[in-house]
């Protein structure tokens, strides 16, 4: 059974990418930082046979994250796919957003990844022709835009990141894909006022990722960008 890391498992893209994988048969360690929402996740699905192993963690914070890590290594488990996924959404404009906030998005959206992909890179390389990284960036790394601020500055330094990682492992083996999805529905869009429908679904990047994942060892995907059909809201 092949283990995959996946980080926010508990809503919206991160979710679909770790209810994916275990359909898949991924033995898939995920993290969180709500124990109530990773304890009804992982009864659900760890009753009908697949294998889910959920840690609260708060990616934001280093030391947290760190345990985390150790855990994973500790776990004598190979990591054949890494999902750097957690995030978190703050808008605002450089010129008024409060005081920290480029700090929490960075802390958050490239910091995590940084460190968590660093700490499993060893494993990682010892995993085999085929292991994966994919980090979750946003068509806000690719394009500003009123209102995106410090958001859209941590995802162009993660696409950054998913750039300069994907140089560095080529002689690896290990592939890394940058995953650039436009709008796509989750919980903070109900009550929007936005019809589902007309934005991506999480499923449709669990779907892409997956495509992705199992292309020849040869083949590597290193953007992938999706939009909803109408263009960007």
């Amino acid at each position: 059974m092949k283990t995959a890391v996946v980080t926010g498992i508990t809503q919206g893209i991160g979710l679909a990418i770790t209810e994916k994988l275990l359909r898949e048969g991924f033995y898939v360690i995920g993290c969180a930082r709500s124990k109530t929402d990773l304890t009804a996740l992982s009864r659900y699905w760890n009753r009908s046979g697949t294998v889910l192993e959920p840690h609260v963690v708060d990616v934001s914070d280093r030391d947290q994250l760190t345990t985390f890590s150790n855990a994973i290594l500790a776990s004598g488990r190979t990591p054949h796919l890494l999902v750097n996924n957690a995030g978190v959404f703050q808008p605002g404009a450089i010129a008024d957003e409060p005081d920290g906030q480029l700090e929490t998005m960075l802390t958050t959206n490239l910091y995590s990844a940084y460190y968590l992909t660093r700490a499993l890179l060893p494993v990682l390389k010892t995993s085999g022709t085929g292991a994966h990284i994919f980090n979750l960036c946003s068509v806000a790394s690719l394009q500003a835009y009123p209102g995106g601020g410090s958001y859209s500055i941590s995802k162009y330094a993660l696409l950054g990141f998913s750039d300069n990682l994907r140089e560095e492992l080529k002689p690896t083996g290990i592939r890394v894909t940058a995953l650039c999805p436009g709008a796509t529905w989750s919980r903070s869009w109900s009550g929007s006022g936005v019809d589902s429908n007309t934005i991506i679904q999480a499923s449709d990047i669990a779907d892409i990722l997956w495509s992705a994942y199992t292309l020849s060892p040869a083949a590597c995907p290193e953007r992938i960008v999706i939009r909803p059909q109408s263009g960007d809201l």
